[in-house]
């Protein structure tokens, strides 16, 4: 027999199994830092720069006192690792194991990544690798440039080797990768043991139902290849052991952990959050319509005349929904934050406790990106602008 949640139930349950709102800082910052990537299973890394980059930006909403850098000491200190989720992530290291189902895809040629393979060449690289030690795309010469988006024939067969598990990233200098040998790489006591099908689907379960509280098969399986109807599946066998249990919102059918129900009795509290584009909460943007009313679409990659809200809208989070956007940009230089347009939702009701929040806010935005300065250029309402700025 299915629960029925209400829309705000469902909210407030996914909020905070999503860990977007903390209330402390338990043990040391960086073990913070840590906890949260475990508990999220990934946090996304992209190379867009028009505020701090996303993984930081996703974390310093999940941790007051995370520094930028704690994720390479966290690489370095062999806890975390880079490959892909539904996309470039850093993953938890403890969870090496449940990225080689993909690794060994690729390896067989069972799954494509995005460049053909150039065996040859792929061999020519790694032993450079084996014998001169962790090198980046830049130290391989290239006489030609080819393939998708202009990538040159060694960027190519680096990105290869490194999809197919025989490269791992070792760091990042200024944010470029450096490869070196998966075995120089791992930590010696970790398990390299390709679980079964079974097991695998099993941690995608329990991973995205932890992370987000309520799911579906379709978002469990979110740009995973050839997983959905077996997720599917052992979704309905768990829920036939008691492991899980049905939930009807918005008509309908998700799934969760009996415990997480607790959380319906638990109150959000009245915090504001800048998010990054990329936050875990954000990244599947159907769910985000179906559960919060909110469509949402980075416009980076629309033509500027065609943008409604601008470059890069960050969506903000206010007494558990999703109030407004705020289009910016870290003007390093000048160490300005430019609040290009900061648009919001039309049933918005704007009030003193929002400006009390989004001052304290967008104060400790500005200094998390080096920003000395607020600078607020439009707004949706154009009636609030001169308000907007006077508390910014």
């Amino acid at each position: 027999m299915k629960e029925i949640l209400s829309l705000s139930e469902a909210q407030k349950i996914v909020l905070l199994s999503q860990r977007v709102l903390p209330n402390t800082v338990n043990g040391t910052a960086i073990d913070t830092t840590l906890a949260s990537i475990e508990h999220l299973g990934y946090v996304q890394i992209d190379t867009i720069s028009a505020i701090q980059r996303a993984h930081h930006h996703t974390l310093w909403n999940r941790n007051p006192a995370y520094e930028l850098s704690h994720i390479d000491t966290l690489i370095e200190s062999k806890q975390l690792f880079e490959y892909w989720s539904h996309a470039a992530a850093y993953l938890p290291m403890r969870d090496y194991k449940y990225s080689l189902p993909r690794k060994e895809a690729i390896l067989k040629n069972e799954q494509s990544h995005w460049f053909q393979k150039d065996v040859k060449l792929m061999d020519t690289i790694l032993k450079r690798i084996e014998n001169e030690g962790p090198l980046m795309a830049k130290d391989f010469e290239h006489k030609a440039k080819l393939g998708e988006w202009q990538s040159k024939p060694a960027k190519q067969a680096l990105e290869n080797l490194f999809m197919q598990g025989d490269l791992m990233i070792s760091s990042r200098k200024n944010f470029h990768k450096v490869y070196d040998l998966t075995e120089r790489v791992l930590p010696n006591n970790i398990d390299t043991t390709c679980p079964s099908q079974q097991q695998h689907i099993r941690f995608l379960i329990t991973s995205y139902l932890r992370a987000n509280g309520i799911g579906q098969a379709s978002e469990i399986a979110y740009l995973l290849k050839n997983t959905k109807t077996v997720v599917a599946s052992e979704l309905k066998e768990m829920h036939s052991n008691n492991e899980l249990v049905q939930l009807s919102v918005n008509g309908e059918l998700y799934y969760a952990f009996p415990d997480t129900l607790n959380l319906v009795n638990t109150p959000i509290k009245s915090q504001l959050k800048i998010l990054s584009p990329f936050d875990n909460l954000l990244i599947q943007r159907k769910r985000m319509q179906h559960l919060f009313d909110f469509e949402y679409k980075i416009e980076c990659y629309t033509p500027e005349a065609k943008r409604k809200y601008g470059y890069f809208s960050s969506p903000v989070l206010w007494e558990g929904k999703l109030v407004a956007r705020m289009d910016c940009k870290a003007d390093r230089k000048s160490a300005t934050l430019h609040i290009h347009h900061l648009f919001f939702e039309e049933n918005f009701s704007f009030n003193d406790a929002f400006k009390v929040a989004f001052s304290k806010e967008i104060a400790a935005f500005k200094r998390f990106n080096d920003c000395s300065e607020v600078k607020i250029h439009k707004t949706t309402p154009s009636a609030l602008l001169q308000t907007i700025q006077s508390i910014s």
